[in-house]
């Protein structure tokens, strides 16, 4: 495959910024790219036009890009600029990412500024490392056992790592961070950036402590270091003097929240150590997998990547189709790990203190702790029994349905589950020798496959399960049809347990599974459920009980077995995966899949003639503490903490002391869920593409963020053609139309704090406004109004709240207000153990029909009911006052877009068409005189104004908003 640029060099040109590919020896140069100022375009340029190097610190070096993101009218590169090797696979070293930097692309000044500060702090963070000579330009003639660095890379500079300032001198260069840097020179609106950073140091403290400090900083002497004899903010205003532009208006709600965005980046891309990369290899495909896939001599990796487990795909967006493959770099989320172990196929036999004593000089020394593997010992030092191997563990998380932990749970509709994750244990020689066996075994987890929410606001939240069992079962078989084109067969282990809160979903899992192989089609593989209660099998710590699972087990995975690929082809496919999940995928989960692939492994090397049982190292640390590592990476993360249990993953032993752990990490998590998840699950699906920027809008307003798995435009739909069924009982009115809309929780009321999306249905003779639980799908009350009892529709601005800048926008929060006089033919209908239906207006006539009838009273008797005394015998109707039903649109334009580059009605639009229609309906409900003339009924005018709204806005309302803001965002 086409070769991919090892180093890169970024510097600032006039018109945008110039990312120059380093050649490797013998290579020619790459032409270069350039970024645009403003639009953030991607375009090549020639050869020949080289980057002005002239002024100090005018460029730094990257090992890679992970892409380019715009928030408004804010464009950002993202590259790496640090980087550790954690494996080598087939000769190609495996790296992960540990230091990013964020480089502006909206003006030169800016773009300058940072380049210019991130430049000097890796001059600095290269310095205080240990320089290693024969890094130099030599080109590697054959891969290095040894996993060195990238030595065939140019540059003359190490791979630099994110370095502990815990321990350092503070200095205010040392504390900055990119954002400030950046934000802080963006003209009047960087104030705000400014303040937030500075206000009272503790902004400055929390990111230090958060590792921002290795971003870059302004360092003294740099074109951002801080002015001796002058204020921050007369800097700003000599910056947009000087840069002769007129202040941008007030930020959006996207660009108040970039600090935050930028200071989440930089710890989810580089410092949180979760994106792994190789330049040769494809780590997101399985030995399995890749002996599926053509030929990829003449394709660039980007294109050979699984779309799954290429996480940075959208940012590389930019990069895509403009003859920049070499740039196109794959990141993959998850866990690589490497050890190397040995193993004897005639032990010595333990008889004496003697033969203790010889076996403890054969036996391996202690295993290094160390990220990639490094021999203990030369092949020569061992004996003609003895064999080395290396185990690699790789787990790929999944982009689908990607996120944390309470925010991201169960299945979405199209059948991809939380917390997926596919992990392969590599099992090889040091030399990856082509002739010798390479065994790959395949395991995967992921949440179990139904809808259900968790609270996050408590340490053991009940389960709450969602939609209708047909929904549920719809997402549940496409999830299985998924996993068997792509596995095979599936043996499904559940670890919940079968009594108590999570019994809940426990018992919706297996009712599932059961109705699968039920309706499965003749011929196909039926799922295997096995159901272990890992909690009540382990109790009292005694986790060593495990083994009766894989007494269980044992023979389903010896029969499916793992890949063997021999000199390039796969001699032996591994046929079915284990799927493993207990409530969260995580601690239960880690412990079990270890054992699983402890058993395979022994299966593997009892093949080669090696029985791992008569080894003199019963321990096995270096399976224990590869697969503990691999549980905290996923855990991290998924839930923002290590694994819990882990001190059974490491030592296979449990006492008090991890107890004490786990609960400390149970708070944590507690807390992360309650605090920090909202805004980090918003980035997650704004990087990946599921949102757009205005994703950041919505959170300013609710600090919070909705699923992009769960389509609303289907929903919608659904719950219009669920509430048609259900409202409208008389087959002889014609459905005109239905639309969803929000509108307050109570009854006749415009203002309020609560609204709620509702079903509003329009026929021939009525206009019914059904209340939806979108949780369950189905609707729990409606109300029947009489079209001929309509006497004015209002339409008009609706503001319901004046906290933030989307619910203030004029145009886009729009209403209208229904008002008719009740009638004996309006009713109202809640469903509950009984149907209760109320005619008229008044809620205290009601009657009852369990059957979901109409309760109809005789007419006289209605008469009396609906009457007073003196209008009954004097034969007069009694006057109701007119009720008023309020709707509000709906926002057209989202963060979530189910129809891309397809144009959709403006909230105006909305309006106005359900308004002249209700108008058309009622007209022929309410027939005239012919000589007369008919006046239109619509009204156009304010509901809530925003004035009002301001006036009706109160101060424990907004201070509400504002803590929660500080803390949310």
């Amino acid at each position: 495959m086409p070769s991919l640029a090892r180093k890169l060099l970024i510097c600032a040109a006039v018109d945008g910024l110039i990312i120059q590919p380093l050649a490797t020896k013998g290579q020619r140069t790459p032409p270069p790219v350039k970024v645009k100022y403003g639009d953030a375009t991607v375009s090549s340029l020639p050869r020949d036009q080289s980057p002005d190097i002239s002024k100090p610190n005018p460029s730094f070096e990257a090992f890679g890009i992970v892409g380019l993101f715009t928030v408004s009218r804010l464009s950002y590169l993202v590259t790496i600029t640090g980087r550790q090797q954690v494996a080598q696979i087939r000769g190609f070293p495996v790296y992960v990412a540990t230091d990013v930097a964020l480089t502006p692309c909206t003006n030169r000044n800016e773009a300058e500024a940072a380049i210019s500060s991130t430049a000097t702090k890796l001059r600095r963070a290269s310095a205080e490392k240990f320089v290693d000579d024969s890094d130099s330009d030599s080109e590697i003639e054959a891969p290095s056992l040894a996993g060195g660095d990238d030595t065939e890379d140019p540059g003359a500079i190490s791979d630099r790592e994110a370095p502990e300032d815990k321990d350092a001198p503070e200095t205010s260069g040392e504390r900055s961070s990119i954002a400030e840097d950046v934000i802080k020179r963006r003209g009047s609106y960087g104030r705000f950036a400014q303040s937030w950073f500075s206000r009272k140091g503790w902004m400055m403290d929390q990111k230090r402590n958060l590792g921002m400090s290795s971003v870059v900083g302004d360092q003294p002497g740099s074109p951002t270091s801080k002015p001796k004899n002058g204020s921050l903010d007369k800097e700003l205003s000599e910056a947009v003097v000087e840069e002769k532009v007129d202040p941008p208006p007030t930020p959006s709600a996207g660009e108040s929240l970039m600090p935050k965005l930028l200071r989440f980046a930089h710890i989810w891309f580089g410092a949180s150590r979760s994106f792994y990369f190789s330049y040769d290899l494809d780590l997101t495909r399985s030995v399995a997998n890749r002996s599926t896939t053509p030929t990829t001599a003449n394709i660039p990796l980007h294109q050979v990547a699984d779309p799954t487990f290429f996480w940075n795909r959208n940012l590389m967006d930019p990069f895509q189709g403009s003859g920049n493959d070499s740039l196109i770099l794959p990141l993959m989320q998850g866990f690589v790990g490497q050890r190397t172990f040995i193993v004897d196929r005639h032990p010595p036999q333990i008889d004496s203190q003697a033969d203790a004593m010889e076996l403890h000089d054969m036996s391996p020394p202690p295993e290094l702790d160390t990220e990639y593997f490094s021999p203990e010992r030369a092949s020569v030092d061992l004996r003609p029994s003895e064999k080395k191997f290396v185990i690699t563990l790789i787990s790929r998380r999944s982009t689908r349905r990607a996120g944390l932990r309470y925010l991201r749970r169960g299945i979405d509709d199209n059948g991809y589950a939380a917390n997926f994750v596919e992990t392969e244990q590599i099992i090889s020689t040091p030399t990856w020798d082509p002739s010798s066996r390479i065994s790959s075994f395949v395991q995967v987890r992921g949440s179990i496959p139904i809808f259900f929410t968790q609270s996050p606001y408590s340490l053991r939240p009940i389960p709450v399960l969602q939609h209708s069992s047909e929904a549920n079962f719809r997402a549940f078989k496409k999830h299985f049809e998924l996993m068997g084109k792509t596995y095979g067969s599936i043996q499904l282990v559940n670890l919940v347990e079968k009594h108590g809160v999570e019994a809940i979903v426990g018992n919706e899992y297996e009712r599932a599974v059961q109705k699968f192989n039920k309706q499965n089609a003749e011929g196909s593989q039926p799922l295997e459920f096995e159901w272990f209660d890992f909690h009540s099998a382990c109790r009292g710590m005694k986790f060593e009980n495990v083994s009766l699972l894989l007494d269980t087990l044992g023979k389903k995975i010896e029969k499916a077995g793992s890949t063997v690929e021999r000199r390039g082809q796969v001699e032996r496919k591994q046929n079915g995966v284990l799927r493993t999940n207990c409530m969260d995928c995580l601690d239960r989960t880690n412990v079990c899949q270890s054992s699983f692939g402890k058993y395979i492994l022994d299966l593997q090397l009892k093949e080669d003639g090696f029985d791992m049982s008569a080894q003199p190292d019963q321990e096995n640390s270096w399976f224990n503490t590869l697969w503990a590592d691999n549980g905290d990476a996923i855990s991290k993360q998924y839930a923002s903490t290590a694994a819990m249990k882990g001190d059974y993953t490491r030592t296979k032993k449990r006492d008090y002391r991890g107890m004490v752990n786990d609960l400390g990490l149970s708070l944590t998590r507690f807390y992360n869920g309650m605090v920090n998840d909202y805004f980090s699950q918003a980035a997650i699906d704004f990087f990946l593409g599921n949102y757009t920027s205005m994703v950041f809008d919505e959170f300013e307003a609710t600090m919070m963020s909705k699923d992009p798995g769960v389509s609303m435009s289907n929903m919608r739909e659904q719950a219009i053609e669920t509430s048609q069924k259900i409202a409208i009982e008389d087959n002889k009115e014609d459905f005109i139309g239905g639309w969803t809309l929000l509108s307050p929780s109570v009854s006749d009321t415009i203002k309020t704090s609560l609204f709620e999306e509702v079903v509003l249905l329009l026929t021939d003779t009525a206009l019914y406004l059904c209340r939806f639980d979108w949780k369950l799908d189905k609707v729990y009350s409606f109300e029947r109004v009489d079209l001929a009892h309509v006497v004015g529709i209002k339409v008009g601005t609706y503001i319901t709240s004046a906290i933030s800048p989307a619910e203030t926008d004029e145009s886009r929060n729009v209403g209208i207000v229904v008002t008719y006089e009740p009638g004996k033919f309006d009713i109202k209908r809640t469903n509950t153990r009984s149907l209760s239906n109320t005619s008229g207006q008044s809620d205290q006539v009601s009657g009852k029909d369990a059957l979901g009838g109409s309760a109809k009273a005789p007419a006289a008797v209605s008469g009396i009911l609906n009457q007073g005394i003196l209008n009954a015998i004097a034969g007069k109707p009694q006057a109701h006052p007119p009720r008023k039903i309020a709707l509000k649109a709906l926002y057209s334009t989202t963060a979530v877009s189910d129809a891309k580059d397809v144009k959709k009605m403006t909230e105006n639009e909305q309006i106005n068409v359900i308004a002249t229609e209700i108008e058309r309906q009622v007209f022929l409900s309410q027939p005239i005189p012919a000589n007369s003339e008919q006046k239109s009924i619509i009204e156009k005018g304010d509901i809530i104004s925003l004035t009002e709204a301001k006036k009706s806005t109160g101060i424990l309302e907004q201070w509400g908003h504002s803590i929660k803001k500080l803390v949310w965002a």
